[in-house]
């Protein structure tokens, strides 16, 4: 059974106590270090206020970065860029799915910004 220890951290200003497994601590605050980083350059553009939207949006950018990766992975390990068509940022240009999440993104979002 895994120990969970209790780390304080700050994102955007404000304090968290997360458990963290034994072991865990660097990495979880490598984590909190990314999600602070985007949030706060969110933040900075100015045009979101709301800090749920703001972390939102945040999440999204962090995640779409993880598929990028797993995306430049598969064709540096031997899948030809025909294989998997894009819009040049590593997403599937013709996947309706991705379209209408991110108009869903928008209009959840309102007048806070677009997400793309």
């Amino acid at each position: 059974m895994s120990v969970l220890k209790q780390v304080e951290v700050q994102i955007m200003g404000q304090s968290y106590l997360l458990g963290c497994p034994d072991g865990g601590q660097q990495r979880l605050l490598e984590a909190v270090e990314k999600v602070d980083t985007a949030m706060c350059k969110i933040r900075d553009a100015g045009k979101v206020k709301a800090r749920d939207r703001i972390a939102v949006l945040a999440a999204l950018n962090l995640a779409f970065d993880v598929s990028d990766r797993n995306t430049s992975a598969l064709h540096a390990s031997g899948f030809a860029q025909s294989e998997f068509p894009t819009d040049g940022n590593g997403y599937d240009a013709n996947d309706p799915r991705l379209a209408g999440l991110v108009n869903r993104l928008d209009d959840a979002l309102g007048d806070d910004g677009r997400l793309l």
